[in-house]
């Protein structure tokens, strides 16, 4: 039994207690939620970025791909960016082929110059060269069979640092009679089955002897013959270094 003074002092002690439980649990609540907060949201920002790290991830790095020759591919006569190596890697950028591709094109090169220079023309980091030279040998009349050595040479060194080659083709021009052209024209697909190499038949093909596509000199493309030569050549450029995509993936 309670009388009434007592009982009402009880019952305002259980209201104080009850109060107090409710703010502590208040309190604690508080002090929780942001954290719990902040963790969900961090936790959401790290699985919204997952999948753009692991696009990154998986991206192939860059081949890189040196072309070695003349003036026929080092721009003579035009802008930087209009010559053949740099309008090739915008084409293959542009069919999602990741390439990065080096401009060792030297004005007047012929095949024993590219071979003198090639350890410093192809750095350590190349993993691919497309090889074109020998139009200068051809209309200086050098001897057919001095090219092929040359071309081979290079061939073969660039095999010994397992580097891939592509060789591009070049043509004599008519006025040299029939047996040079003969023995010239012949270097390139015989180079191509011993060393097992893509061959690219003819450089300028589609541009030779076309004065629309030709500078004033007749020998050296303007900048729409570079796209065309690009336009033709871009199969064969996309399989090879697609090739080269392929093998870096299996290493």
């Amino acid at each position: 039994m309670c009388f009434k003074p007592a009982c009402n002092e009880m019952s305002s002690e259980r209201s104080v207690m009850r109060q107090a439980r409710l703010v502590g649990i208040m309190t604690r609540i508080r002090q929780i939620l942001p954290l719990r907060l902040l963790a969900a949201i961090t936790t959401l920002a790290l699985l919204a970025a997952l999948p753009a790290a692991v696009r990154a991830a998986e991206q192939p790095a860059p081949s890189v791909v040196v072309v070695l020759g003349d003036s026929l591919v080092a721009g003579y006569g035009l802008d930087e960016s209009d010559a053949f190596p740099q309008k090739l890697e915008k084409a293959l950028l542009s069919a999602n082929v990741a390439v990065k591709i080096i401009n060792a094109g030297v004005s007047g090169d012929t095949s024993a110059g590219g071979l003198a220079r090639l350890d410093w023309s192809v750095p350590p980091e190349a993993s691919a060269v497309i090889v074109e030279l020998g139009a200068n040998d051809a209309l200086r009349g050098l001897s057919p069979d001095a090219t092929m050595q040359n071309l081979d040479a290079i061939i073969t060194r660039l095999q010994e640092r397992g580097i891939k080659v592509l060789l591009a083709g070049m043509l004599s021009p008519p006025n040299m009679g029939r047996d040079y052209e003969a023995a010239f024209n012949g270097i390139y697909p015989a180079l191509a089955e011993k060393h097992d190499i893509d061959l690219y038949p003819f450089f300028l093909d589609g541009v030779a002897g076309n004065p629309e596509l030709n500078q004033p000199d007749g020998m050296h493309p303007t900048a729409q013959g570079v796209d065309e030569i690009v336009t033709r050549f871009l199969p064969h450029a996309i399989r090879f270094v697609s090739e080269l995509a392929d093998k870096s993936a299996l290493r």
